[in-house]
């Protein structure tokens, strides 16, 4: 009999160490799961060629996954693309079919009810950050990006070679007021709507300084879907006579704008055959208010989302542009550190969105 319960208890007792066990793994990979997943989508918004972008952020991912499994997450794979549009990206946000996208203040605004900010840009400012237009224009005031570290950068209005874009810088460089006809006798090349630099500020300055009248108010605007390359393209062709573009534009087509059209600069982007440089030829003739930086947003629609995986998002991308490689990769959008952000941050930006659709 004693023999018999002897044997019943340790029965018993190897049957709760293999529950504990059991139980004790089943823990483990519940934790493990909630902390991995298959894939995680990145998309930038075309401020710069995709091919460009694409080819620039190629080690990006390696360096997400191995950042992640540092702070405890098991990631599949990270897909890195570039929207057709900022509002492609943007919505592609609000679906949650992206996880997380890097958006202008401005796009952040419009798609803030589904998109949560984690992070702010910062980068290096520009050498002059002068609101008088002809200060900006000629070789020898060709911008450096060696000014201090900055939360914020301005949109030019840039008069291209044209005849006519000739006779606007001319007028801006001599030192004489464009007027509203001066401007409505353009052609515009402009971004979407939620385009800080490329819409929504060029607005700001025209409101500011011609009664309240707005970039729906020119006469001849084409809107461009692809990026501020494309401006840069019209530009050089003169098919347009006023472009508008973030204040370090100049410096990221100095080298195509003078190569061959058959010809790619180290970056990718193809030459635009023109024959004197840019700084002479694409005249600022306007100069914007301080924009917020650019964010790091994740999609409040993603499958991962929650508070902690935010919180790891954001040590994530600051670690990584620390490192030199990191630095590297986010030249390509002219970042140089990020800081944390809050939805408060881009009130202003709600603002300036609100009163250029309006």
């Amino acid at each position: 009999m004693r023999k018999g319960f002897v044997k019943c208890v340790a029965v018993m007792m190897a049957a709760m160490t293999m529950l504990t066990a059991c139980n004790g793994k089943a823990k483990t990979n519940a934790d493990a799961d909630k902390k991995s997943f298959d894939t995680l989508t990145l998309e930038f918004v075309p401020s710069k060629d995709a091919d460009v972008i694409i080819t620039g952020t190629k080690d990006l991912p390696q360096l997400v996954k191995e950042e992640m499994a540092k702070l405890g997450y098991d990631i599949g794979e990270v897909k890195i693309s570039v929207g057709t549009s900022y509002d492609a990206t943007g919505e592609a946000m609000s679906a949650g079919t992206i996880d997380i996208g890097w958006l202008p203040g401005g796009t952040y605004a419009l798609y803030s009810d589904d998109v949560d900010v984690i992070l702010t840009a910062t980068r290096n400012g520009l050498s002059n950050d002068s609101e008088d237009p002809k200060t900006w224009n000629g070789d020898a005031n060709a911008t450096q990006k060696n000014g201090p570290q900055v939360t914020y950068y301005r949109s030019l209005i840039y008069a291209t070679p044209s005849e006519y874009g000739k006779y606007l810088a001319d007028k801006v460089n001599s030192g004489e007021a464009l007027t509203w006809d001066d401007l409505n006798n353009a052609t515009w090349a402009v971004q979407k709507t939620s385009s800080s630099a490329g819409y929504i500020y060029p607005t700001m300055w025209l409101m500011k300084n011609y009664d309240g009248k707005k970039i729906s108010d020119l006469a001849n605007v084409i809107p461009l879907d692809s990026g501020y390359g494309t401006a840069f393209s019209y530009a050089a062709a003169e098919s347009v006579d006023i472009i508008v573009c973030y204040a370090d534009g100049r410096n990221d087509y100095e080298e195509s704008w003078m190569l061959a059209t058959d010809k790619q600069d180290s970056t990718g982007k193809q030459g635009m055959g023109r024959s004197e440089s840019i700084w002479n030829e694409l005249n600022v003739i306007g100069v914007t208010d301080g924009i917020y930086n650019d964010t790091v947003a994740v999609s409040k629609k993603s499958p991962y989302y929650t508070e902690e995986l935010t919180k790891a998002l954001q040590q994530c991308f600051i670690n990584i542009i620390s490192t030199e490689k990191g630095a590297e990769i986010f030249s390509v959008y002219s970042h140089t550190g990020y800081a944390v952000a809050t939805d408060s941050d881009y009130d202003a930006a709600r603002a300036a969105l609100k009163a250029v659709t309006d």
